[in-house]
């Protein structure tokens, strides 16, 4: 990658299903954008909306799952390079719980790492130690041995992340994680995954219907338009979350109050079509 080389670029992205039959249906429309690398930091994009919007779409579409690639026009590119389908440098970690039910744990988080030794260069012997190395980092020591019914929903999102997470990707998505968790749980994996950001400093897209955690965990917050989904809006500026301070407390403060009622009443805004 050269110097300035963005880490991830849309280029007039669409994405149109079913195109040239009646069942058309456009779930993004003309997403263009350009997110630069920071070395030794990594940045967080927060991406809010309407239901079916599409956010989910783009999310898949950069991962370039089968299913959603490719787009209909325009082009993704990572570290400059067009993308022709998934790749370990992009890890995603679904709203469903999506562990192997066949394995444990430790199996889980194994199974990544074995599926791409080659290329990472990994003997069996590294494979167990990093696979280790992620368990004790998700706080699951001492659940090595256990299945994913064995587990509450809480710790199965663990899994999935110490699972993307040990591919050591530059590149995390994330598609509303923790939707189906407790609130409790919910700011427990909020804090999760601060400590995690600060160590990994990987470039993040994490899509929520929560606007509290939009703006808890993101540099920055899209927002998107009703469908066809565009990046109606961008807000920057956001007070950033700092490792080890508690979300609830951090959540507490007037700045962040003050910055969830801004992008809530830019949200209302457009999804009534900028009717105020």
């Amino acid at each position: 990658m050269t110097p300035g080389t963005p880490i991830v670029e849309f280029s007039h992205v669409t994405k149109i299903w079913h195109e040239g039959t009646p069942q058309a249906f456009t779930a993004i429309e003309d997403v263009s954008f350009s997110i630069e690398d920071f070395p030794g930091r990594g940045e967080f994009i927060g991406i809010v909306g309407p239901s079916g919007c599409g956010k989910s779409t783009l999310l898949n579409l950069l991962a370039g799952f089968r299913e959603f690639f490719p787009p209909s026009r325009g082009e993704i590119r990572v570290h400059g390079q067009p993308i022709c389908g998934p790749g370990i440098d992009r890890g995603m970690v679904f709203q469903k719980y999506s562990s192997f039910p066949h394995l444990t744990v430790e199996g889980n988080v194994r199974f990544g790492l074995r599926l791409n030794r080659k290329t990472l260069g990994l003997t069996e012997e590294e494979i167990a130690a990093s696979a280790s190395e992620w368990i004790r980092k998700v706080g699951l020591a001492g659940h090595e041995h256990k299945y994913p019914h064995q587990l509450s929903g809480g710790q199965q999102q663990r899994v999935a992340i110490a699972r993307s997470l040990a591919l050591k990707p530059g590149i995390l998505l994330m598609d509303e994680p923790f939707s189906a968790l407790d609130e409790p749980t919910r700011l427990e994996m909020q804090a999760l995954l601060v400590e995690l950001w600060a160590e990994v400093q990987a470039t993040v897209f994490i899509v929520t219907h929560s606007i509290a955690e939009a703006v808890y965990l993101g540099d920055r917050v899209w927002i998107f338009s009703p469908s066809p989904g565009r990046i109606a809006h961008e807000i920057r500026g956001l007070p950033l979350p700092v490792p080890g301070v508690p979300p609830l407390e951090a959540q507490r403060k007037p700045e962040f109050t003050a910055a969830v009622e801004a992008v809530s009443a830019e949200f209302r805004r457009i999804e009534t079509g900028g009717r105020k």
